[in-house]
C-alpha cells in the first residue's frame, strides 16, 4: 500500500458551501480563493464529501487546484446523501457507495481517489456495516481507492474494521470539550477517548471533525485563559491543544473566512509547555 506524507494542519472544506451545508457559496470565487490560499501555506490534506452541498466542494476543489500538485492529498467521504429537504440519510448499500465513488472521481477528476473515510450514520443502519465495509475493501481492490478510513465510529466499530482490512484513517468527533471518555468531563462522543488510544496504538491517525463547533463557545474556561496569555484566539488555542495532546491527531479546521483560515493555520506555531498542556489537563 503507497504510504502518503501530509503536514499537520489539514484544512476541511465543508464550510465552503451555503447555510446548513446546503447550495453554493456566497462568493464562488472567494471560496476558491481560499482553497488555493490554504494550499499555499502548506495545507497538502484536504478532507470534503459529495454530500457537502451536495456536490459543492468537491466541484470547487477541482475548479481551484486541478491540476492538482503531487503532494496534495484528498479524502472523501462516503455513506450519506442528501435529501431535497436537507436532510441527511444513510446511503451505505454497496452499490450505492459504489455511485458515491465514482461521483467523487469524476467531480474531481481524479482516477484514484487517495483516502475515503466509509461514514457510519447514526441510529439504524439500513445495511449491516460489514456488508458496507466489504463494499469499500472491493473498490479498492479495483484501484479506485488508494486508502480506506473509517468515520463516526465506536471503538468496537473502528476495531471490527481493522479485523477486516487496513483501516488508514478515523475521523470521529473530537475536541477540548468533546472527549467523552478521555477525561468523564463532557458525554461520551461515541468513545473518543477509547477511539484515540485505539489509534495511537495502531498508528492509525485520528482526524477530529466539529472541534472547535462548541469549544470556542464556552466561557471562561482554560483554553481561554490560556489563549488570552498567548495574545491568540480560543480557536488557534484549541487546535494547538490537539496537535500537543497526540502526534496522531491531524486537526482539519474548516472555515469559510481567509481571515479565520490563516488563524487556524497559526496554531502550528504555538509551543505549549509540559505544565500547560497540565493546566490544560
Amino acid at each position: 500500500m503507497t504510504p502518503l506524507t501530509v503536514n499537520r494542519l489539514g484544512y476541511g472544506t465543508m464550510r465552503l458551501t451555503g447555510p446548513e451545508i446546503w447550495g453554493e457559496p456566497a462568493d464562488r470565487n472567494e471560496a476558491k480563493n481560499i482553497l488555493r490560499r490554504a494550499v499555499e501555506l502548506g495545507v497538502n490534506f484536504l478532507d470534503t464529501s459529495d454530500y457537502y452541498g451536495p456536490y459543492v466542494t468537491t466541484r470547487l476543489i477541482a475548479e481551484a487546484l486541478h491540476p492538482y500538485t503531487e503532494d496534495l492529498v484528498i479524502c472523501t467521504k462516503v455513506g450519506a446523501k442528501r435529501g431535497a429537504d436537507k436532510s441527511w440519510f444513510n446511503y451505505a448499500a454497496p452499490e450505492e457507495l459504489r455511485e458515491a465513488i465514482d461521483d467523487n472521481l469524476m467531480r474531481m477528476k481524479l482516477e484514484q481517489l487517495h483516502v475515503v473515510h466509509f461514514r457510519v450514520m447514526p441510529g439504524a443502519q439500513r445495511v449491516p456495516f460489514k456488508e458496507s465495509l466489504d463494499a469499500m475493501f472491493d473498490l479498492q481492490k479495483e484501484g479506485k481507492i488508494l486508502h480506506v478510513g473509517l468515520s463516526n465510529v465506536s471503538p468496537d466499530e473502528l476495531i471490527t474494521g481493522m479485523q477486516m482490512g487496513d483501516i488508514a484513517t478515523v475521523q470521529n468527533l473530537f475536541g477540548y470539550h468533546q472527549r467523552g471518555d478521555l477525561t468523564n468531563a463532557h458525554g461520551t462522543s461515541r468513545g473518543a477517548g477509547a477511539l484515540l488510544k485505539i489509534c495511537e496504538q495502531h498508528s492509525i491517525p485520528l482526524m477530529p471533525y466539529f472541534s472547535l463547533l462548541t469549544s470556542i463557545k464556552v466561557d471562561n474556561d482554560k483554553i481561554g485563559e490560556l489563549a488570552q496569555r498567548h495574545g491568540v484566539t480560543k480557536a488557534a488555542m484549541n487546535i494547538a491543544w490537539q496537535l500537543h495532546l497526540s502526534p496522531w491527531i491531524l486537526p482539519i479546521p474548516g472555515t469559510s473566512s481567509m481571515a479565520h483560515l490563516e488563524d487556524n493555520l497559526s496554531a502550528a506555531a504555538i509551543r505549549l509547555t509540559p505544565e500547560e498542556m497540565a493546566f490544560l489537563g
